[in-house]
């Protein structure tokens, strides 16, 4: 990865006005792609199975706070599951820390995230969901760590941790 000055400048102000309009709730691109899935729901259904802030990031979109999962700090060995569905999502070996505050991967497991293009904001990114059931898991970003080179920035929220042995 190959920065200059500059691009860190920019990199910079963009996430904080990202993390600005998300911390005011204006960061909202609910789903309407038509896609189906394997888990479904109501809208009553899923905020009877989620807490608010589970429901913001994973049925609206939202994002939660930069440092605010415990998630951040995890180093057990074990796998990131979706906390809507409970689909495993990412192992353990993949987390790395990126320093951006939400818990991050280089890689998902096999068949268990979908991406799409999302254009809020302004910006183009790649919003990344579970495959099982739509929730809106984070971004992709192709400033990660080898072997990928990909930054899977999850919310912490989003994610439930499973202990597993090493």
């Amino acid at each position: 990865m190959d920065m200059t000055r500059r691009g860190l400048m920019y990199a910079g102000r963009n996430t904080a006005i990202v993390l600005g309009l998300a911390s005011l709730g204006l960061i909202r691109t609910r789903h309407a792609s038509g896609e189906t899935f394997e888990v479904t729901h109501t809208d009553p259904e899923w905020r009877k199975l989620l807490t608010p802030a589970q429901y913001d990031v994973l049925r609206e979109e939202g994002t939660e706070r930069p440092f605010s999962s415990e998630l951040n700090h995890e180093k057990d060995s074990g796998l990131f599951n979706c906390a809507a569905c409970q689909l495993p999502l990412f192992s353990s070996k993949t987390k790395f820390d990126s320093g951006t505050g939400w818990p991050s991967f280089w890689q998902p497991l096999d068949h268990a995230v979908e991406q799409r293009t999302d254009s809020s904001l302004g910006m183009i990114r790649t919003e990344v969901h579970c495959r099982r059931c739509g929730s809106h898991l984070g971004h992709v970003f192709d400033d990660g760590p080898p072997p990928t080179g990909l930054r899977y920035c999850m919310n912490g929220v989003a994610l439930a941790f499973t202990p597993v042995p090493a």
